[in-house]
């Protein structure tokens, strides 16, 4: 019979299942179920995977181990398929070994697979240094896995030399116990109990460990655990005969619920990034507006030097007038000499002009982001009433509201050679330089992405990433073209018109020096320069 199981490591909260007895339980099933197989191949596949096929000629078993420093995982599949690419075959030595038993270390997290012609692997499953060691024979020159853990050559069994008497403390006498017992002693009195009395409670659980009566699936400070102890929120009590039939219960119920609380946390933290980015900027365009609001405009300093042509000599500096917008209050009008208050006057209507819909712009671009930020809040109180634990809803959920995985582009900004920028789902690439420009436009952008640039001046060309079926949103369009106007000469201007086309419509004419393109059917779009992935 085939079987799944799984082993998962952490060095500071030791599972059960990695527990030296745990592992006492484990090991004569796995010697059972191995009976008669040899093994057929071993490769890897992928960083610190190991993955050995064994066969008695009639039935198949697959043994996967994935040694890492991050955590130890082992597992069983029914099936497996080798991949034809980044394979490559490890321990030649090891094909055609038949094995003969599975032993647990006394006393260690260690597993060693012994086979007919005295060859042994042994299965290091503890420490930030996970390891398998293989050995033609006993004494023969020992083969890593990891090679770079040059003492775990050297690594055996090894006889306490101490009883647990010889102790202080009780528990340091049993290393081995891991966290879950020690929770168990303390439900039972064990801090405030006098050093007899602790000494009585250790040995008690460890005949208990030695002799379980029941494999527990236990709920322990938010986390799922396989236990032989009863303690914490006990889900399920599963026979003692059969540990593989535990780990088979307990397996895939850990992965969902590790799956359900990654992508839980993931999405929790996109929302809530989300609420803090599009609040900021709300702040941000608020607090323009107000100073827009709260300054003489344009406008009035116009007004007030066409109503005072008279009393401004010809190539003035300055003119001091009566303000009837503030109850005739002196006030001073700086001049430019070579040019004719008219002009001056002319000059700053036109401004008048730009920030009016300066206003108008900023004024729609903080209801927009006050919208977003009151969305994600809702987009939060929704999930904290989704199902708890349950993956399906919660996915269902996530694709429901366009809150998928990030994309390649956002888990391997490394691998692109421009600016990357995520928003709402859509990636922008923004260039470094002329030569960069170039690589982007010409090479790296789909001819149905959104092409940007800061008009008539220098500056970076910036993409929108296409994504089928889907229209880029009125927001994500903004903030990219805040990005274009932001790396460009208008950097420092109060608002700044952005082309944006379709890349089709984008072209490099023959001997334009780089970044130099031309655009066709382009249109225009008014912001203030900003990048708005940045917080202040």
């Amino acid at each position: 019979m085939l079987f799944r199981f799984i082993f998962l490591l952490c060095s500071f909260h030791l599972p059960v299942h990695t527990n030296h007895y745990f592992l006492r339980q484990l090991a004569p099933a796995l010697t059972q179920q191995l009976q008669g197989y040899r093994v057929a191949t071993c490769f890897s596949q992928e960083k610190d995977e190991l993955v050995i096929g064994l066969t008695n000629g009639h039935a198949e078993f697959w043994l996967k181990l994935t040694l890492a420093a991050a955590g130890t995982l082992i597992s069983v599949p029914e099936s497996f398929h080798r991949a034809r690419q980044n394979s490559v075959d490890l321990l030649p030595e090891l094909l055609g070994q038949e094995v003969a038993a599975v032993t647990a270390w006394p006393q260690d997290r260690v597993l060693q697979l012994t086979f007919r012609s005295g060859a042994t692997l042994v299965l290091k499953l503890y420490s930030t240094r996970p390891n398998a060691i293989f050995r033609t024979a006993p004494g023969a020159p020992a083969q890593l896995f990891h090679q770079r853990y040059l003492p775990d050559a050297e690594l055996a069994p090894t006889t306490p030399t101490t009883t647990p008497e010889q102790f202080a403390s009780p528990l340091k006498a049993y290393p081995s116990l891991g966290d879950l017992p020690v929770s168990y002693l303390r439900t039972q009195g064990y801090d405030t109990a006098p050093l007899e009395r602790k000494q009585q409670l250790v040995r008690q659980v460890v005949r208990e460990l030695e002799q379980p009566v029941a494999f527990y699936i236990v709920r322990l400070a938010g986390r799922t655990r396989l236990s032989l102890l009863p303690v914490g929120e006990v889900e399920l009590t599963l026979p003692i005969a059969d540990p593989i039939g535990a780990l088979r219960s307990f397996g895939p119920l850990l992965l969902n619920r590790r799956a359900y609380e990654a992508e839980l946390h993931q999405v929790r933290q996109l929302l809530e990034k989300r609420a803090e980015e599009a609040a900021t900027a709300a702040q941000h365009v608020r607090r323009r507006l107000h100073a827009l609001e709260h300054t003489v405009g344009y406008r009035q300093t116009a007004d007030l030097i066409m109503a005072h042509l008279s009393q401004i000599p010809a190539g003035a500096a300055q003119v001091e007038v009566l303000d009837f917008y503030q109850n005739d209050q002196p006030r001073l009008i700086k001049l430019k000499p070579t040019e004719t208050p008219q002009r001056t006057a002319q000059n700053l209507y036109r401004k008048a002009k730009n920030q009016q819909r300066e206003t108008q712009e900023l004024s729609a671009r903080a209801e927009r982001r006050e919208t977003e930020a009151l969305t994600a809040m809702e987009r939060l109180e929704e999930l904290a009433a989704l199902p708890s634990g349950e993956l399906r809803p919660l996915r269902q959920w996530r694709k429901q509201h366009a809150l998928d995985p990030t994309s390649a582009a956002k888990a391997n900004p490394q691998e692109l050679p421009f600016k990357v920028f995520e928003d709402s789902g859509f990636t922008i690439l923004v260039g470094r330089n002329a030569e960069n420009n170039d690589l982007l436009t010409q090479r790296y952008a789909h001819k149905d992405d959104l092409w940007l640039h800061a008009k008539d001046v220098t500056g970076s060309h910036v993409v929108i990433r296409q994504r089928a079926g889907q229209t880029i949103p009125a927001p994500v369009l903004e903030r990219a073209a805040q990005l274009a106007a932001w790396y460009s000469r208008r950097q420092n201007d109060s608002l700044c018109p952005v082309t944006y086309t379709p890349k089709k419509f984008v072209r490099k004419p023959r001997g334009a020096k780089p970044g130099q393109v031309l655009v066709e059917r382009e249109k225009v779009v008014l912001v203030v320069p900003a990048n708005p992935f940045e917080r202040e």
